[in-house]
């Protein structure tokens, strides 16, 4: 069975945030069954948990002795397994790999840029004179990803596929704001896919790993 890692406890602002929620969904969408490695404070600086992650980070990939990190190769390599997450035909799963890389490169760096902001340094004078530019360059990448989306459903059309996984999984990052929400093509884009039975059984089953250690 596939095994994936995951903390088993984090501060409440990065639950339901924290990235092995990305490979959870690809997993629920494959209808794949998996286990989780939950690990505690410290775990992933170990020498074991190091030799699969070299950065320390969550989630990895454990399928019979096969070991795999980063959540955008993660779910790339479940996608392999569903049609739902990579259609078969070639140029329609090369602009699904196109779009899960655009979440990766050009929209996640500067929306985390926002978020750290806010989460780490808000009262500090830097932060509070940086924050706007941050905001003001986001915000024109989302409106390029807005006027991609135009009026269809998911980004390659009438088709959920791992694009949309991962654009959701960045655009969620900033729900502590009104960024994204301000649009209304993105905001009823973020609610259609989180609105996926999948999303919500990943989501409740990060939940219920926190509550546990609580």
């Amino acid at each position: 069975m596939i095994t994936i890692s995951a903390f088993r406890w984090v501060p409440d602002f990065a639950q339901g945030q924290v990235r092995d929620l990305r490979a959870r969904w690809a997993l629920e969408e494959a209808g794949l069954p998996y286990q989780t490695r939950l690990l505690d404070q410290g775990d992933q600086d170990k020498p074991d948990y190091r030799a699969l992650q070299p950065f320390g980070q969550v989630p990895i990939l454990e399928d019979d002795g096969f070991a795999l990190f980063e959540s955008g190769a993660i779910v790339l390599y479940i996608g392999e397994q569903s049609e739902t997450l990579l259609p078969k035909e070639p140029r329609a799963r090369a602009q699904a790999t196109q779009w899960l890389i655009a979440a990766l490169n050009s929209i996640e760096p500067f929306v985390a840029e926002v978020a750290r902001i806010d989460i780490f340094f808000g009262d500090q004078d830097w932060a509070k004179l940086r924050r706007p530019g941050a905001v003001a360059f986001v915000q024109r990448r989302l409106a390029g990803l807005s006027n991609a989306l135009g009026d269809k459903p998911y980004l390659d059309g009438d088709r959920f596929t791992a694009g949309d996984l991962m654009m959701t999984t960045v655009l969620r990052i900033l729900k502590h704001t009104d960024i994204v929400t301000s649009d209304k093509r993105l905001a009823a884009y973020v609610e259609r896919c989180t609105a996926r039975p999948a999303f919500k059984r990943a989501f409740d089953a990060q939940m219920a790993d926190f509550k546990k250690a609580a």
